[in-house]
C-alpha cells in the first residue's frame, strides 16, 4: 500500500498541467506563424532544420520531469519495513463511581464531574501503562477493559453516568472485586487501583475486600470526592431538569456525605494512600509519582508495519529525464556536402 507523507503537494500537478499546455500551446502557434510566412527560402531551410519528432519528445521529458518531481516532494511511502515495539508499564484501573449521589455539587461543578476530570488528567500522563474502567453504583461492570489505546479510553469516560448503572447504591466491594477480576491472575504485583467515590458503601464489605487485593498484590489508591458536611442530592427528571432534591420516606431532604474513615482503611489495607479530590488534580500528580515507583513489566511487544520512504526513485528519475532532454538535439543533422 503506497501513501503520501506530504499529500499536500500533489496539488502542485495543477502546475505542471498548466506548464504542459502552455507548451503545446507555444508548439502550435509557431506552426501558425510558419504557415503565415509563406515557403520563402528561410522559412524552408527552418523546417528543415527542426525534427520535430525529437522536440515532441523534449516536451514529453520536461513533463515527465516536473511530474515526478511533484509526486517525489509529495514523500510516498511504503510499508516494508518491520520494527519491534516494546512498552514497559503497569496495569491501572480506575472504578468510578457513577451513584446518584455523585451527582452532589459540594465540588463544583460535581462530584461526577471532577471524577471524570481527575481520570482525564491521569490519561493524559500516562506512559506506557495499561488503562481499565470500572463503573459502580448498587452493581459494578467494566467499562473499558485494560489497554494501551487512551483515546478508547477517554471516548468509554466521557460516556460514565449515572444512567450507565440503574441499580441505586453504592456497592464499593463489589466494585474493588470486579477491578481483581480484570487484572492478571499470574501476577502478584505491577498492579494498581484508583478508586474515585463518596466513599457511602451500602454493606458490600470493601475491607474484605480490600485484603483479597492485598493477597493479589493490587495496591490501591482512593480519592475521595465531596465533603464531609454533607450535601444534598439533585432530583432530576426524564429530560434532565433538575425538579428539586431526593428525600427519604419522611420527606427529608438527604444528604450525602464524604466517608474518609472507609476510604482511609482501604487504601492502607493494600499499602496505598488516600487522597481528597480538589479542582486542581494535584491528588493525580501525587498517586502518578507514586505508581512511577513500581516496578513495571513489558506489556507489548509486537511487530508493525513502519512505512518507509521512496520518494528518491521519482527525484532520480525525474533527474534523468531532465538530463536526457537537454543532451538530445531538435535539430537534424546537415550532410556536409563536398
Amino acid at each position: 500500500m503506497i501513501r503520501f507523507a506530504d499529500h499536500q503537494m500533489l496539488v502542485f500537478l495543477w502546475l505542471v498541467a498548466v506548464m504542459f499546455a502552455g507548451l503545446v500551446y507555444g508548439s502550435h502557434r509557431r506552426r501558425m506563424i510558419l504557415a503565415a510566412l509563406g515557403n520563402s527560402e528561410a522559412v524552408k531551410r527552418m523546417s528543415d532544420s527542426l525534427n520535430v519528432r525529437r522536440r515532441r519528445g523534449k516536451t514529453v521529458l520536461l513533463f515527465l520531469a516536473a511530474s515526478l518531481m511533484v509526486v517525489a516532494l509529495a514523500r510516498p511511502q511504503m510499508g516494508t519495513r518491520l520494527e519491534t515495539v516494546k512498552r514497559r508499564g503497569i496495569d491501572i484501573i480506575v472504578a468510578i463511581d457513577v451513584s446518584a449521589s455523585m451527582l452532589a455539587r459540594d465540588i463544583k461543578p460535581s462530584r461526577l464531574e471532577v471524577a471524570r476530570q481527575e481520570v482525564g488528567a491521569l490519561l493524559d500522563r500516562l506512559r506506557g501503562d495499561r488503562i481499565g474502567l470500572v463503573a459502580f453504583a448498587g452493581t459494578a461492570f467494566v467499562e473499558c477493559p485494560l489497554t494501551l489505546d487512551y483515546g478508547a479510553a477517554r471516548m468509554f469516560l466521557d460516556q460514565i453516568e449515572p444512567s450507565l448503572i440503574p441499580r441505586p447504591g453504592t456497592a464499593i466491594g463489589e466494585a474493588i472485586r470486579t477491578a481483581l477480576r480484570s487484572f492478571s491472575q499470574q501476577e502478584r504485583k505491577y498492579k494498581a487501583l484508583i478508586l474515585v467515590t463518596d466513599g457511602e458503601d451500602h454493606d458490600t464489605k470493601p475491607l474484605e475486600a480490600a485484603k483479597e487485593a492485598a493477597k493479589q498484590g493490587v495496591r490501591i489508591y482512593t480519592i475521595g470526592v465531596g465533603s464531609t458536611e454533607g450535601e444534598p442530592v439533585p432530583a432530576y427528571d426524564d429530560q434532565g431538569n433538575q425538579i428539586g432534591y431526593k428525600k427519604d420516606r419522611e420527606g427529608n431532604v438527604v444528604l450525602s456525605k464524604l466517608d474518609e474513615t472507609t476510604l482511609q482503611k482501604i487504601a492502607l489495607t493494600t499499602n496505598g494512600k488516600y487522597h481528597h479530590a480538589t479542582s486542581a488534580h494535584l491528588e493525580l500528580d501525587r498517586i502518578y509519582r507514586e505508581l512511577s515507583k513500581l516496578e513495571e513489566k513489558t506489556l507489548l511487544t509486537r511487530r508493525f508495519s513502519q512505512y518507509a520512504d521512496r520518494y528518491q526513485w521519482l527525484a532520480l528519475a525525474a533527474l534523468a529525464a531532465l538530463l536526457i532532454e537537454g543532451i538530445v538535439s531538435d535539430r537534424r543533422r546537415r550532410e556536409v556536402r563536398g
